[in-house]
């Protein structure tokens, strides 16, 4: 990844995530001497997203409940609601409306080894929130969700 072409690195990390900006400054921020100044890129840019282009890496994911199918990333990081009782996706769907509702953007969180219990109680926990908070939130399960995108296309390029 570090020695890619530029046109195919923004590809790559648009796929991690679908924010332009987000993979514009992940991108120039190159050369990495190691994992530890990627990962450090990914924080800067994700901290540095206007709320447009924060709405723009919201966009690239998945309602937590409903993985996009077809999306590996999706489908892999939603892993833990597989098989779960309709009535529990029931729920979240219902704390989904109330968290959209809420807030005008759909309930991020880094979904990756949690089950349906977990992340229902995470909306739940999250729902009373005020806007700033949840801004820096949202912001750091972003962050933590790129963390974990990058780690996997650094593991197969090893």
């Amino acid at each position: 990844m570090a020695a890619a072409e530029p046109a195919h690195l923004l590809a790559v990390l648009l796929e991690v995530c679908a924010s332009p900006a987000w993979a514009a400054a992940v991108a120039a921020s190159r050369p990495w001497s190691d994992r530890a100044a990627l990962l450090a890129a990914n924080a800067t840019a994700t901290a540095r997203l206007s709320p447009a282009e924060l709405a723009e890496a919201l966009a690239g994911h998945a309602r937590i409940g409903t993985p996009k199918a077809g999306d590996a990333a999706s489908e892999r990081e939603q892993a833990g609601l597989r098989g779960v009782e309709p009535s529990v996706l029931d729920e979240l769907a219902a704390a989904n409306a109330a968290y959209e509702a809420k807030f005008g953007h759909l309930f991020l969180i880094c979904a990756t080894g949690r089950t349906a219990a977990d992340l229902l109680a995470a909306l739940r926990e999250r729902l009373p929130h005020d806007a700033a908070t949840e801004a820096w939130t949202v912001r750091e399960e972003l962050r933590r969700i790129n963390e974990l995108r990058l780690d996997l296309l650094l593991t197969a390029e090893s």
